[in-house]
């Protein structure tokens, strides 16, 4: 690359030094860098420079980001974009350069900066004024995002809440979690590490925190609260589409080469070979554009690259937040491969060190001649080796032979010897600390096995013993010559053998009329034995040669009944010790006869055919590089895997399944709130990536794989982790998970209960009901305004008859004083007169809501989904008000009973007054008369919450569904992502079809609604059906 005489901005010397992030602000229209008390800190009027080093591979690998405030000037902008040429320059001409707009930032940009990014108004430079420190102002955000958080400040006002989404109130006091009914449960949890991030950085880690549940009329004083600040309780409308809610599809990929600023359209399949390294090309994804830079293009053609990406969106009508990413030929990452059908692996694809030390040394030589002093430019370092973490504590182990469709049991003086025309089922069974038995089951799958052998293995055999121990164990797949450090350090020694003894490779080898080479202990064999520590000390059986020998290593010849000892002159006292104990596990009291290189004896060579020359040269291991984590996702069918940034433990999600990737070994990591179905396809998915990877990164088609429960995770998966105990063991779902963690087990207690954790505090209830029921009967004159084709007369019966009714409901909920203490002489019976009252107040509230025939033909059409909404919201509050007072008579009545019982009597004598179930009964009907009627949708209202919680009769439980609607199992699953509506969500399994009922509940439905109820409702509390 070739660079103007102008000298680099000496802002930028030293940079790249170190692992972390580099921020500059651009003030005067030059680059100043941040003081780190202030990373995280973005203002809208200001532009930025970020650059993360992380070392890799073959030594550091750089992203440049350069943000512009939605109130930055073109200047800043522009200004940033030149500086970001010319601090890749000092980098050595291979960084990834990413644009950020305000608001629309990548998840990779967000990953530095956990929990989130709060862009502050204002800015320090282009005439803005810094911020002075102004009294704390309450502020609304809507909290996006999964893994990483994107945070939006919107208005103060009822109207900027919606069902399907998450916010945030932030007030002096207490911090308010708003969450919508139909909002993502992971995006709930990401909101509460928001919440963390604010309490702390801004109320001093002192204030309250309250999670508000859409669509949960609770009488208790933080929900109470919530709505006083929004001018009281009313529903909330349906959520408004923006641009921030757009999801950019991906489109054909496209290639255009440019050139003076001008596209030309080359091919619609792009391939590696098109790409020339004097040009610049524009690859065209749709959802993201990557600019292509080849390595000897000049500064000014890459400056032209990246006005005509800019000039490419606005042409094309993109909208603005479409991603622009440029590479740099040799380091393209793996989003721009994937758009390729594959990406041969060989020079030129950023794997090694030798091309970017090369254009580091020519950018260094470059800007010395034009006296800037480039200082400390990191060359690529290689990292040295360390001994992983391994399993201890009381192993006990087993091994099988596959031998056709069985297994047979390796004895224990035999536990170690692997033959490679053989397949092996290996199980330890060990305790981690002070947790029960834990698991490792593993597949080892010879070189020369066969077919059958292999499929019979992982397939059948090694899924049996997973299911028998209740899928536990961590299960893999290791294939012969890429073992693992863990499942060599399970055989002291592991020795792999030529030939195999199963009965398929016997068979096998008749079939094809091939020589059996299978190894014996009066057979000529050379053995090599390698490594230096416990995790890869490993001897392999290598042809009985002269030029297989290594000075590197240790090698056993067996020749009849003698056995030499080859120590190679640059092998260890570790290998030495380590070949002896190779031999005593082969042939037991052997007699060694050590030779030292150089020393042979001709009986030596004569056993390995001659003398020959062999190397010398010391193989050096591949560097495993930094590991990389993706979630997995179907796109249009098809198998997507996206990268995690800078991951923790906290992305492990329990609903998601995951890919790990350290390039020796993969993980696939399956939440415990996986559906079934696809835990069994994980290993599968494991298979699709490494198909995928093979082709773009170049990854061994035969690396080792693992499949990792949640809860299970074996210490060679959680070193990759800053792993924390406490968060492996926390129960429930992702959002249940981070509330107890966060803000203690007591919250996460009272969440769990909820729908039914209603405070039960009569007079606060009864408030809250009426309050939403007088909004219900009296709504505002703007909701009139909104009423479609009102006739000119009005029935003003409606009104009168429920002003009455809720006159008849207040004075059922709220007795008069002269009444309090006659209620005091009743301590031990159930006041029959509040239920005779709530009844007459319910049949005055069923005609208001439910007018005569001839009332309806008067009445004007109701104000639409909103008054009906409004409606079931009061009705449903009202229930929860009288469930609890039924709980409270049942609970009443049973003790009077008990109490004045001389014996005790059947269970079913303990009842509840045939007045107060009247009641409990017209409500229900009430509920279902005015959302049913009326048609409405409750708007974010789900009937499991609204309807009052009694108990269904056998009869009713048989009761199918209306119409001959069915509905897939995954859409009617309580934690679905795509749940169905307009159901009775107490009676989800009756939406399944026949066929579904089966496979799901594995019996038919009317088996099923013969069991005793309780039992009914444990299968369905564990199909996620309740």
């Amino acid at each position: 690359m070739s660079s103007s005489t102008k000298s680099l901005d000496p802002a930028f010397q030293g940079a790249g030094q170190k692992v972390g992030t580099e921020i500059w602000r651009i003030e005067n229209f030059q680059p100043v860098p941040l003081p780190k008390s202030d990373y995280g800190k973005f203002y809208s009027g200001d532009s930025y420079i970020i650059l993360q080093t992380t070392s890799g591979k073959g030594g550091y690998g750089y992203d440049i980001h350069f943000w512009f405030g939605k109130d930055s000037s073109q200047d800043e902008a522009g200004t940033a974009a030149i500086k970001t040429v010319e601090l890749d320059a000092v980098l050595g001409g291979r960084a990834v350069q990413h644009r950020e707009l305000q608001g629309f930032e990548s998840d990779k940009f967000l990953s530095y900066f956990k929990p989130c990014i709060i862009p502050l108004e204002g800015g320090f430079t282009s005439g803005f004024k810094k911020p002075e420190e102004q009294k704390f102002e309450t502020r609304l955000y809507i909290c996006r995002g999964k893994r990483v958080a994107k945070i939006k400040q919107v208005p103060f006002a009822r109207s900027s809440l919606n069902h399907d989404d998450v916010f945030i109130l932030d007030t002096e006091k207490k911090i308010y979690q708003f969450n919508g009914s139909n909002s993502n449960v992971q995006e709930r949890a990401k909101a509460l590490e928001v919440i963390q991030h604010l309490k702390d950085k801004y109320h001093d880690g002192t204030c309250d925190v309250a999670i508000i549940d859409d669509g949960k009329l609770q009488a208790e004083s933080d929900s109470g609260e919530f709505w006083v600040l929004f001018g009281g309780f009313a529903p909330i409308g349906k959520k408004v589409f923006t641009e921030d809610d757009l999801v950019l599809e991906t489109a054909p990929v496209k290639i255009y080469s440019i050139n003076g600023g001008q596209l030309k359209l080359e091919e619609d399949n792009p391939s590696k070979a098109l790409l020339e390294n004097n040009k610049c090309y524009l690859l065209d994804c749709g959802a993201e554009i990557f600019v292509w830079v080849g390595r000897v293009t000049q500064v000014d053609d890459r400056k032209a690259a990246s006005k005509a990406a800019e000039d490419f969106i606005i042409d094309q009508n993109r909208p603005k937040m479409t991603c622009i990413t440029q590479v740099i030929q040799g380091y393209e990452t793996q989003s721009f491969k994937s758009n390729f059908e594959s990406w041969p692996v060989g020079t030129g694809t950023g794997t090694g060190t030798s091309s970017g030390d090369e254009a580091r040394g020519k950018v260094a030589a470059l800007l010395k001649q034009q006296g800037v002093d480039v200082k400390g430019a990191p060359k690529g370092s290689l990292v040295s080796e360390e001994i992983p973490p391994l399993i201890e504590g009381n192993e006990k182990l087993e091994v099988w032979l596959i031998n056709g469709s069985a297994k047979t049991p390796i004895p224990n003086e035999e536990i170690g010897k692997f033959y490679s025309g053989d397949c092996y089922i290996v199980l330890c069974t060990y305790h981690a600390g002070e947790k029960k038995e834990e698991y490792y089951l593993c597949c080892w799958i010879g070189k020369d096995s066969i077919q059958d052998d292999r499929v019979m293995s992982t397939a059948r055999l090694c899924n049996t013993i997973w299911n028998s121990l209740k899928g536990r164990p961590v299960q893999g797949r290791v294939f012969q010559g890429k073992e693992p450090p863990q499942f060599i350090a399970f055989f002291q020694p592991m020795v792999v053998l030529k030939g195999g003894i199963s009965s398929g490779y016997k068979k096998f080898l008749a079939d094809k009329n091939l020589n059996d080479e299978t190894y014996t202990s009066d057979s000529i064999a050379l053995i090599q034995v390698s490594g230096t520590s416990v995790h890869n000390n490993k001897a392999v059986q290598v042809d009985a040669v002269a030029a297989s020998l290594s000075s590197n290593d240790c090698f056993l010849l067996q020749s009849g009944s003698s056995v030499f000892a080859w120590h190679g002159n640059s092998s260890t006292t570790q290998q030495q010790q380590w070949a002896a104990r190779v031999a005593e596990f082969l042939k037991p009291g052997v007699a060694l006869k050590h030779t030292k290189e150089g020393t042979e004896s001709s009986a030596f060579w004569f056993a390995l055919g001659g003398k020959q020359s062999y190397t010398s040269k010391k193989v050096i291991q591949d560097i495993v590089s930094d590991p990389h984590l993706y979630t997995i996702s179907y796109v249009k069918g098809n198998l997507e895997f996206t990268e995690v940034f800078n991951f923790s433990q906290d992305d492990l999600l329990t609903e998601d399944m995951l890919i790990l990737d350290t390039h020796s070994e993969v993980f696939v990591w399956v939440g415990q709130y996986v559906d079934s179905k696809e835990k069994q396809k994980a290993f599968h998915i494991g298979q699709k990536y490494i198909d995928l990877a093979v082709s773009l990164e170049g990854l061994s088609s035969d690396v080792p794989i693992y499949v990792v429960i949640e809860g299970y995770e074996p210490c060679f998966f959680t070193t990759y982790f800053s792993w924390n105990s406490a968060k492996a063991i926390a129960q429930g779902n992702s959002f249940q998970k981070k509330l107890s963690l966060l803000f203690g087990p007591v919250m996460h207690a009272s969440e769990s209960n909820k729908p039914n954790n209603v405070n039960h505090n009569g007079p606060t209830q009864r408030a809250s009901a009426l309050a939403a029921l007088s909004s219900a009967f009296n709504p505002s004159s703007s909701s009139l305004l909104q009423s479609n084709n009102k006739p000119n007369s009005v029935n003003h019966g409606g009104p009168t008859q429920r002003a009455t009714a809720l006159a008849a409901l207040s004075s059922a909920f709220n007795p008069s004083s002269s009444s309090l203490p006659q209620s005091n002489y009743k301590a031990n019976n159930v006041n029959h007169d509040g239920p005779t009252q709530r009844a007459s107040a319910l049949a005055a509230l069923s005609s208001a809501f439910n007018p005569t025939s001839s009332t309806k033909t008067l009445a004007p059409k109701p104000s639409g989904p909103r008054q009906g909404s409004q409606r079931a919201a009061a009705v449903a509050a009202l229930s929860s008000v009288l469930t609890a007072e039924h709980k409270r008579a049942d609970s009443d009545t049973s003790t009077a009973r008990i109490s004045r019982s001389p014996s005790p009597g059947p269970r079913a004598a303990v009842t509840v007054p045939l007045r107060t179930q009247s009641v409990d009964s017209g409500l229900e009907n009430l509920l279902e008369s005015s959302v049913g009627k009326e048609n409405i949708e409750l708007d974010g209202y789900q009937s499991e919450n609204n309807v009052v919680d009694t108990e269904a009769t056998e009869d009713s439980n048989k009761g199918e569904p209306g119409g001959e609607c069915t509905y897939s199992y995954e859409q009617l699953r309580a934690t679905s992502s795509n749940p169905v509506r307009g159901i009775n969500y107490k009676r989800r399994e009756v939406y399944l079809s026949d066929a579904e009922f089966q496979t799901v509940f594995g019996m038919t439905k009317e088996l099923f609604y013969q069991q005793p109820q309780w039992k009914q409702d444990v299968q369905k509390r564990k199909k996620e059906l309740f």
